[in-house]
């Protein structure tokens, strides 16, 4: 395998860790900034180099539709053709192909593209191949996504299939010389809210002997309850020596929850998309900055967070940006967002090695105004 991982500290079933690669190491539990089209929205990498993002994400199918791999292939890969030189974790596209209604069967989905219409068919093996033109550090295998409340049968055969599909989507990589080419894959756990499919899907992904292990299908609308559950059920059939990864979570309460679990990486679209919208993440919880209580506020965003990158502009002025549609408004709150959860991030890892994750959980809850979850106490 050409990723390891060490578990550096633990705290309860939290642990911080070193997951490396050719390309480098970084530290666990981190968030991974979405870059969905090889661009986090409003962000150029000169703002990424400063940032220092773990991982950024990008989307295979996306890329698959424009500007097609092979194009990105012949600029010296996605980090040729973005200029960034960190690690990059490709998404394999199924959430999103999956939200266009395709017609699937066990060999895989045709769907048509949200872009012109054309008619595609997404493989276990085709999307091997994708990523492996893109050059993703690690990528991810073709998953079936159902709806959490799916009826039981929809559920059981998407674990089915995404079983299948993830042995021959392994097969694939390795006889493609994926490792030879420093890359990793990940295999992904569906099921639902049921936490017996969850351990069944679980213990089938970890036989095929992936890299790492993600869990889909979980924070698309279900309760904190259902989730938390699921996951549980989840990250217990997970091996101890491989990188867990939650798809699709930003949100800081929950963020931390699952650390508690033992979950070790996490990317969303969160920070980018409420900043769009005027909202900053604080240890205040969700700030709109465009309502009209800050037009005078000459305080920072976050007076709590000292090392923002927008700490020297008072929220009157970020109001103002927002409130005549000058573009730099995204901007700059995009930048605060994304460092905000890379720091809280960095004070959870500083928790665990401490041993008083549970002290910084109950801070967050309190600044999100959501209680912490009981049953998840860390050792628990």
């Amino acid at each position: 395998m050409t990723l390891r991982f060490e578990v550096l500290a633990r705290d309860g079933r939290a642990r911080k860790g070193r997951l490396s690669t050719p390309r480098g190491s970084f530290t666990t539990p981190c968030f991974m900034p979405v870059g969905t089209r090889a661009a986090v929205r409003t962000l150029d990498t000169a703002d990424l180099e400063a940032l220092k993002p773990p991982v950024v994400l990008a989307n295979a199918y996306h890329l698959m539709m424009r500007p097609g791999p092979g194009l990105v292939e012949q600029m010296g890969g996605i980090h040729g053709f973005t200029g960034w030189s960190g690690h990059v974790l490709t998404d394999s596209g199924g959430y999103q192909v999956f939200s266009l209604d395709p017609k699937v069967d066990d060999h895989g989905a045709v769907f048509r593209s949200a872009y012109d219409g054309s008619t595609h068919r997404l493989t276990a093996e085709g999307v091997v191949d994708v990523q492996l033109q893109l050059g993703a550090d690690i990528q991810m295998a073709l998953d079936v996504c159902p709806p959490s409340d799916a009826p039981e049968a929809v559920l059981r055969l998407a674990v089915d299939r995404t079983a299948a599909w993830a042995a021959r989507a392994r097969r694939r990589f390795l006889e493609a010389g994926g490792p030879d080419a420093g890359a990793s894959q990940f295999g992904i756990v569906q099921g639902g809210i049921d936490p017996a499919l969850r351990v069944r899907s679980a213990a089938r992904t970890t036989e095929v002997g992936f890299d790492g292990y993600a869990v889909g299908g979980l924070s698309v609308g279900e309760s904190t309850l259902q989730m938390m559950e699921a996951l549980e059920a989840t990250v217990c059939c997970l091996p101890e020596s491989r990188p867990r990864y939650f798809m699709g979570l930003g949100d800081p309460v929950g963020l931390v929850e699952c650390v508690a679990l033992g979950v070790d990486m996490f990317d969303c679209v969160l920070p980018t998309r409420l900043a769009r919208h005027g909202t900053a993440l604080t240890w205040e919880g969700r700030l709109n900055i465009a309502n009209a209580p800050f037009a005078a506020d000459d305080r920072p965003v976050d007076p709590h967070f000292p090392d923002s990158p927008i700490a020297r502009y008072p929220r009157a002025y970020i109001r103002h940006l927002f409130n005549v549609d000058e573009p730099s408004a995204a901007r700059l709150l995009t930048l605060h967002n994304v460092a905000w959860l890379l720091a809280l991030m960095g004070s959870v890892q500083d928790a665990i090695a401490d041993g008083v994750l549970d002290r910084l959980r109950h801070r967050v809850a309190e600044a999100w105004n959501r209680p912490v979850a009981q049953s998840q106490r860390p050792g628990s």
